[in-house]
């Protein structure tokens, strides 16, 4: 049972490097919690603050109530599984899985139930008599997750746990964290760059960029209504399309297209009248239309749909975006189709702020 209450936290290093800037995040008991962003963004820093393997600059780390922000990193009750696995090689998987227990001297009767009960969980029974260079990378992360669940930690912290996994082992091993999670109904923080895994795995994603927190919400907040342009480009797969254009009078005028607006659009872009803005597509809410020309670059077929890139208007002079229409197409370069959006994203180019529309009733 675990609540953690991160409020500003700040990481700044010796060199004065700011990595982690005003980071305030409040994790609910049993809530599975995805940093997610691009290399260099301050996630993994701020995982290894909570884990205690970092000093807070400044700020206050709370868990279950308590000030443990200058605790060190064995008073804080947590355990972290790491990208590098960091098993012992000489060590069974049994001896890897007891041997913080084994250290702590605590009966052997209890140790051996413990072990036993996680690697019935992990699916890991018939490996426990082999060493770590006999199982595959997906199991070797697995033999890491229950060295880390027979400690009976509050907080499981994960530092990208399946980087080093193939694209079949990945999703394999997503869905075996997942259901540990229901499982355990344990709080997790868990750090990655594949914004895949925090869509899937998470609660609640925390974007961040640069040191910063861009947003924090459901997968579905993020992906439907982004808080700026660097969230709208980051989450989701293709990513968002982005186009500048002019509302003018219910429109928006691009130089290759006019688009008509909706009433909920025309009021949300009121403000905006005569200026330019960041129109965003996904390639999802695109299909074959009449609301402008794309002039075709080339084909991706994956058999229910087709991602189909190239440049806006019919001689291919504009912005280049993809579109993702339904079935399977056979475009080939230099044809000319036409599309129609089936739902737009609006920015303040001078802030990149998400511009809010009314969903209409």
């Amino acid at each position: 049972m675990a609540e953690l209450s991160l409020q500003h936290l700040e990481k700044v290093y010796d060199n004065n490097v700011q990595a982690v800037f005003d980071f305030n995040l409040d994790v609910k008991d049993g809530e599975l919690i995805v940093l997610v962003g691009p290399s260099g963004c301050g996630k993994s820093t701020t995982l290894r603050m909570v884990a205690g393997l970092e000093d807070i600059t400044s700020g206050k780390m709370l868990l279950n109530g308590k000030d443990v922000t200058n605790a060190p990193a064995k008073d804080r009750d947590i355990a972290m599984v790491f990208q590098s696995y960091a098993l012992y090689g000489h060590m069974t998987v049994y001896e890897n899985m007891a041997f913080s227990m084994t250290l702590r001297k605590e009966n052997p009767n209890v140790i051996h139930k413990k072990v036993l009960a996680a690697a019935e969980v992990l699916g890991l029974t018939e490996q426990l008599n082999k060493k770590p260079s006999q199982l595959s990378g997906g199991q070797r992360q697995r033999v890491a997750m229950g060295r880390a669940i027979v400690r009976n930690p509050q907080l499981f912290l994960f530092d990208e746990p399946l980087s080093n996994l193939d694209a079949k082992l990945r999703s394999a091993t997503r869905r075996e964290i997942l259901l540990l999670h229901k499982r355990l109904n344990a709080t997790m923080l868990y750090v990655t760059h594949d914004q895949t895994e925090a869509l899937t795995l998470a609660d609640r994603i925390v974007c961040m960029s640069m040191g910063h927190v861009q947003q924090i919400g459901t997968p579905l907040e993020l992906y439907d209504s982004p808080a700026n342009l660097f969230v709208a480009s980051f989450i989701g797969l293709p990513p968002m399309n982005f186009v500048d254009v002019r509302v003018n009078q219910g429109t928006l005028v691009h130089e290759h297209f006019t688009m008509p607006l909706t009433q909920a659009e025309q009021k949300a872009l009121a403000p905006y009248e005569g200026k330019t803005v960041v129109l965003g597509i996904r390639p999802e809410n695109t299909r074959v239309g009449d609301e402008f020309k794309l002039k075709v670059l080339s084909n991706e077929n994956l058999g229910m749909n087709t991602l189909v890139h190239g440049h806006i208007g019919p001689n291919g002079e504009g912005e280049r975006i993809t579109c993702k229409l339904a079935g399977w197409c056979d475009y080939k370069p230099g044809d000319v189709v036409s599309i129609t959006c089936t739902r737009k994203h609006f920015f303040d180019k001078e802030t990149t702020n998400a511009i809010p529309v009314e969903v209409e009733a």
